[in-house]
């Protein structure tokens, strides 16, 4: 076995280990990773993806693709397989990786396997090792039960605001689609990770047609994937394709031009300043740094953010209280932050306020779900749910509900009745696995 590192070359081992499906087909592995896990030599490489047995396979529900993809279970977690030729598989890991450095949402990728023969010595196709996403569903899975339009378009914003991410960085996608995103709960709404970065080039800067010809590629995808869902009966009849796909470049657009659009005001509105960068806080985006330029006849100031990155609430929160959680969440627990500090902590600094919310707030819910339902959502999203319903029920009881009573209230009412969103991946039910399993026939 020959196991590369990310900042060598070839680490030579050897293959005297008992490993499953002859010696001789491991040895002639080579491994591409910044970390081997030793468990991976536990999977039948001998094998092609599509002959492994079940007791080697995690079931969850494949999306669209052009490849075989499998996945499987490695210590506490589970990995994506997916064949494909040596040189996709290559770029596609040093893409992943690249994305990653750069803080864009984006699956985990652990290794590149070549050199793969079965055991009469014959040879296999490589395969690129990702980490499964826990608690990420594809857009199928989601539109298993009937979507409504309000979830449509929360989904659509989530789409949008990755490509947004991804041109920001330099990075044409070259191959946009919904069957190329993973989706996870984010306090009610959904943010979006990049799967598939095969076709993905990273450059300084994209220029305008580059963008363009990304959001077409989106647009004429989204909107066939769009009529599949509509002929599966698993959209409104309502929804129209077309202009779902649409309103995916509309959203692109607005946030795109929110974000880099020069602005000009006059001299007394300098106040506009900040109203801009509030406005981009509000979008999860930190501002940098400004350019601001006076115009020739000194009346008026031109404005336009410099450099911006994302996830403003998600850093507060995470300095605050060390929970990493989605952007939308972080939003949400800093509110509920923010308001406690106001009624128990006014006088106190910002990390005092927090660290007796986590004890008094966040750490009580998460502790108060029942052990048989704590698979059903991740802990952000059932504090931030836990949140919503205690101040409903306060609304529509005209009093102040405590805690206790609204994590109980919650946990009967809701919880009780929601999939399991960690569980439904591993043992989707029948219209889910339905839906999945009819994404792949068409592909085929």
């Amino acid at each position: 076995m020959a196991a590369h590192s990310a900042t060598g070359g070839p680490v030579r081992g050897t293959a005297d280990t008992a490993l499953s499906g002859g010696a001789a087909a491991i040895a002639s592995l080579s491994i591409t990773a910044a970390t081997t896990d030793e468990r991976l030599l536990d999977l039948p490489w001998h094998l092609a993806l599509e002959d492994w047995p079940a007791e080697n396979l995690a079931a969850l529900p494949r999306g669209l693709s052009r490849h075989v993809v499998r996945f499987a279970p490695l210590g506490a977690g589970v990995v994506a397989i997916k064949e494909t030729a040596e040189e996709p598989a290559r770029h596609e890991y040093q893409m992943l990786r690249k994305l990653q450095r750069l803080g864009i949402p984006c699956v985990e990728p652990v290794a590149v396997m070549t050199g793969r023969m079965r055991t009469d010595g014959s040879a296999l196709q490589p395969v690129l090792v990702t980490r499964h996403l826990r608690f990420s569903l594809p857009y199928r899975a989601l539109f298993s039960q009937t979507l409504r339009r309000e979830t449509l378009t929360r989904l659509i914003d989530a789409q949008a605001l990755l490509m947004v991410r991804l041109h920001l960085v330099g990075f044409y996608w070259g191959d946009v689609s919904l069957s190329n995103t993973l989706f996870r709960r984010d306090a009610g709404a959904f943010a979006a990770y990049l799967v598939d970065a095969e076709t993905g080039e990273l450059h300084p800067q994209l220029s305008d047609g580059q963008r363009e010809h990304d959001l077409e590629i989106a647009r004429v995808n989204i909107a066939g994937e769009m009529m599949d869902l509509v002929e599966g009966g698993l959209l409104e009849d309502k929804v129209d394709p077309v202009a779902t796909s649409e309103r995916i470049m509309d959203s692109y657009r607005k946030l795109w031009a929110e974000l880099t659009a020069e602005e000009s005001f006059d001299l007394g509105e300098r106040w506009r300043v900040n109203a801009r960068i509030r406005r981009l806080n509000d979008l999860g985006f930190d501002v940098e740094e400004f350019s601001i330029k006076s115009t020739a006849d000194g009346t008026s100031i031109r404005l336009q953010p410099k450099v911006v990155d994302a996830g403003h609430h998600q850093r507060r929160l995470l300095r605050l209280t060390g929970l990493d959680v989605q952007e939308n969440q972080a939003r949400r627990l800093l509110n509920d932050l923010d308001a406690y500090r106001a009624d128990h902590y006014s006088e106190q600094s910002e990390e005092v306020s927090a660290h007796s919310w986590v004890r008094h707030v966040f750490e009580p819910i998460v502790k108060a779900i029942p052990r048989e339902l704590a698979g059903k959502l991740e802990p952000a999203e059932v504090v931030h749910e836990v949140l919503e319903h205690r101040w409903y029920v306060s609304e529509d009881q005209d009093r102040n509900v405590p805690l206790a009573e609204a994590v109980q209230s919650y946990v009967d009412s809701v919880l009780r009745h929601r999939r399991d969103e960690a569980a439904i991946m591993l043992n989707p039910d029948e219209r889910t696995a339905a839906a999945l399993d009819a994404a792949e026939t068409d592909e085929g």
